[in-house]
């Protein structure tokens, strides 16, 4: 279907707000794309962008970097984290990969992290444990994977719930660039010194990796380490606070369900499964074409952006059956929600680990854990989608 730039659609006019406005349900739209434009050309802020739906364009074309570049990330989030992992391709997304790859690997997740993270996660109960009441999004989900991917980089982070906030006011460039780029220099003017004084020591944290480690026998300028960080800090703290978060919404909006695991703590990992595909905390991918392309029979000029819609892929009814329903015992191993092929969620085990030490501590700790009464609780977002609030009740 051929568009002039009058009548494109933006994304305010689909969503009725923008990517990182607190919209309750997108779902509605992408099933209308899917049916009716499943490659479909949107106005943006950052340009035209081509937003794609369906499970089987999503992953064709995230499995063909040759075609669909991830060097298209380099206009938006790369403007204020700078050249990172998520704009390479080939070679030198391997080796840079590689860097940091043995600090997320199921082995690390084995080894030290699981006490790391239970201290860290019970330090934050502790605090309003004795209280009968919280909100686990502002006193909980929000704060404890800031302080965990803090501890394996090895920043000292004072106000871990400020610098989250700082690290989503980074992601938010594509909808408000001046924040997204102050943010950016806050970081820098945090970090730079760290690194000053960190390169004449020796340690085993990941920063020093990054700061006496090399790619291609080069050691990385500050400025490369520096978009090590920007990246790292912000995606190692917003997918586990957004997935933890829709887990504990789950469990809360359903006490049956909630027994089930409280009875069989294995079952927390099959909540988490389908949490990853019903509301996956990343809803949005994105790629630049190389040459001209086509994606469901819709043709894509060469140098546009598209939009791998992570969201409508794990809701297509082509590929999962009844996809709206929440269901921890269906088959959901292929779904799209810690991406698909190379760029696959580097962080999935850390993200896995918090998740599910989180959940086990609050069952054990608090008990006749509930909503509490009266108080509307929402998952909102269409770029990003997590609980807003969760207040709880718990005796």
């Amino acid at each position: 279907m051929s568009q002039t730039a009058v009548e494109m659609p933006t994304i305010q006019g689909l969503f009725g707000g923008n990517m990182m406005s607190p919209i309750e349900d997108p779902y509605r739209v992408y099933a209308r794309l899917r049916d009716e434009s499943p490659v479909l050309a949107v106005s943006t802020m950052m340009g035209i962008n081509y937003l794609v739906t369906r499970y089987e364009d999503v992953t064709a074309m995230l499995r063909d970097p040759e075609v669909f570049s991830s060097r298209g990330n380099a206009r938006a989030i790369g403007l204020v984290m700078g050249r990172t992992l998520l704009e390479m391709d080939g070679v030198e997304h391997v080796r840079h990969r590689n860097l940091i790859a043995p600090f997320f690997s199921p082995l690390a997740m084995r080894s030290e992290m699981p006490a790391v993270v239970d201290e860290i996660v019970n330090d934050l109960i502790d605090d309003f444990a004795g209280e009968g009441a919280a909100d686990l999004v502002s006193q909980f989900t929000f704060i404890f994977p800031m302080r965990v991917i803090a501890h394996i980089i090895g920043v000292p982070i004072d106000d871990h719930a400020a610098f989250h906030r700082m690290a989503l006011d980074l992601i938010s460039i594509a909808e408000d660039p001046a924040r997204g780029l102050a943010a950016s220099q806050e970081l820098v003017t945090f970090l730079q010194p760290l690194l000053d004084r960190r390169r004449g020591e020796q340690g085993v944290d990941l920063l020093s990796k990054l700061l006496h480690g090399d790619v291609d026998g080069h050691r990385l300028s500050d400025e490369e380490v520096l978009s090590f960080l920007r990246l790292l800090l912000p995606a190692g703290a917003d997918t586990t606070y957004r997935l933890t978060g829709t887990v504990l919404w789950v469990l809360l909006h359903d006490p049956e369900l909630m027994e089930r695991v409280r009875e069989d703590r294995s079952l927390i990992e099959r909540v988490i499964q389908e949490v990853l595909r019903w509301e996956s905390p990343v809803q949005l991918v994105s790629r630049e074409t190389t040459r001209d392309a086509e994606l469901a029979g819709a043709p894509i000029p060469a140098g546009m952006i598209v939009s791998a819609c992570i969201g409508a892929a794990n809701r297509d009814p082509a590929k999962f059956d009844g996809p709206n329903l929440f269901d921890i015992d269906r088959n959901n191993e292929d779904h799209v929600g810690f991406g698909f092929g190379r760029h696959f969620c580097a962080g999935s085990h850390l993200a896995r680990l918090e998740t599910r030490t989180a959940v086990n501590a609050l069952l054990d700790r608090l008990k006749d854990l509930r909503l509490a009464a009266g108080e509307p609780t929402r998952i909102v977002g269409v770029a990003f989608r997590s609980p807003d609030r969760l207040p709880i009740r718990f005796s």
